[in-house]
């Protein structure tokens, strides 16, 4: 699986983005999904996540009520739609996919089988 994320870019507090994750292969929704971020200097967070069939969400505090993940089956797509940036959420994001048997959302990067190459988001104030 190869995964190409886009949509990163420079928007000021308050603004908003939606960055896109495509997936090659043809089990994608056999996946569970992720965001992941990582600011210079600080260690890969968890964003948010999503079950394999869309139906089941996850997000660390910091993003809720101001992030929305979801997918596209039928076009091998994850998003992140980002509302209300705020200067913290600057970083390089990154998509993760893990291939699951359930509807159980996984949090730890470690547990994510294949990465996209990160799009930079960078949020002024």
């Amino acid at each position: 699986v190869q995964l190409q994320a886009s949509g990163g870019g420079l928007v000021q507090a308050g603004g908003s983005l939606r960055l896109s994750c495509a997936a090659s292969g043809r089990t994608f929704s056999t996946y569970g999904m992720a965001w992941f971020r990582q600011a210079p200097g600080k260690e890969r967070e968890f964003v948010a996540a999503l079950s394999r069939s869309g139906e089941a969400s996850y997000y660390t505090d910091s993003v809720k009520g101001r992030f929305t993940i979801s997918r596209d089956n039928a076009k091998n797509t994850l998003y992140l739609q980002m509302n209300n940036l705020k200067p913290e959420d600057t970083a390089a994001y990154y998509c993760a996919l893990k291939q699951v048997r359930s509807g159980l959302i996984y949090t730890q990067s470690v547990d994510y089988d294949f990465w996209g190459q990160g799009t930079q988001v960078t949020v002024s104030s």
